[in-house]
């Protein structure tokens, strides 16, 4: 049975979210400690804040497009100034983790202390507490997003098991937070992040031919307009972020903008439209076994 159309604000044909993950030289840590030791593999994630990230705000303003930017802990303390330009210009900044570790190895204690420096380092970087998460690298546990919750986030993506919305129960007096669900095959890191030390991909696959991963979001945001769906970009500009790539980006974006009725949303806007109508939101289940 086909998934239902997500209910959409009037006159649109489907949700466009655009996330972004700041992960920086910390997703390379976080396979590897001794990675700080290794300013080849440490420069991989530090391309993508001075080099990809200019290039991606630049044309998010020209197509006018607002982002979401999931930014671990780590990141708004090392690059204050960045994250504070990512919200002048008015994009959404979300939790993404404290040191991009995986929080389905950390007992509940230890998630929530993370979590609060990672809301602490955000809010003094840019004056505002997050509202959104993603889990970083691995998995996560139905306690980290009540954790999450707890606070003051009201959106999570993080999960793959839908094209629209939902909102999932994260605890037993049933407590709620949307989801955002997203696809392996819309983000890019999988696609074009390579390293010999420490090995990324494990299986050391080459990077993606780019006419093909175009191609791929080209017929899955096809997909998702056709049927009335939210659309899950997932970017990470160590990833887009080279000269070549960002073309592909750049024609990507600009195939979505040329569809009529698009509605690019952060998460927030999402949830609060969400909201609105959740007692009679058809598309939106309210409770998740997860």
């Amino acid at each position: 049975m086909y998934a239902q159309e997500m209910k959409l604000p009037e006159g649109k044909q489907c949700a466009a979210f655009i996330s972004v993950n700041l992960a920086a030289e910390f997703f390379w840590l976080s396979l590897d400690k001794r990675a700080a030791e290794m300013p080849k593999t440490l420069s991989l994630g530090q391309y993508g804040m001075t080099h990809g990230l200019p290039r991606l705000l630049s044309l998010l303003d020209e197509l006018h497009i607002k982002a979401t930017f999931f930014v671990p802990g780590k990141t708004a303390e090392t690059y204050p100034e960045k994250i504070r330009e990512i919200a002048d210009r008015g994009h959404e900044i979300a939790c993404h983790g404290y040191e991009y570790e995986n929080f389905g190895l950390l007992d509940a204690e230890e998630q929530r202390e993370r979590i609060g420096k990672a809301v602490k380092a955000i809010e003094d970087a840019c004056g505002k507490k997050p509202a959104g998460f993603r889990a970083p690298i691995g998995d996560l546990m139905l306690e980290t997003l009540d954790i999450a919750r707890e606070y003051g986030m009201t959106y999570s993506s993080d999960l793959y098991d839908d094209d629209r919305p939902y909102f999932m129960k994260t605890n037993e007096k049933g407590d709620k937070i949307l989801q955002i669900p997203q696809q392996w095959a819309n983000f890019d890191l999988p696609y074009f992040a390579f390293n010999y030390r420490p090995a990324f991909p494990f299986g050391q696959g080459r990077v993606a031919n780019y006419s093909n991963v175009l191609s791929n979001w080209k017929d899955e945001f096809t997909g998702h307009y056709n049927h009335r769906l939210c659309y899950n970009l997932q970017l990470d500009p160590q990833s887009t972020g080279s000269p070549g790539r960002f073309a592909m980006l750049r024609e990507f974006l600009e195939y979505m903008c040329a569809h009529e009725g698009v509605w690019f949303a952060t998460g927030s806007e999402l949830a609060d439209f969400c909201k609105q109508d959740e007692a009679a939101y058809p598309s939106l289940r309210e409770t998740r076994v997860v």
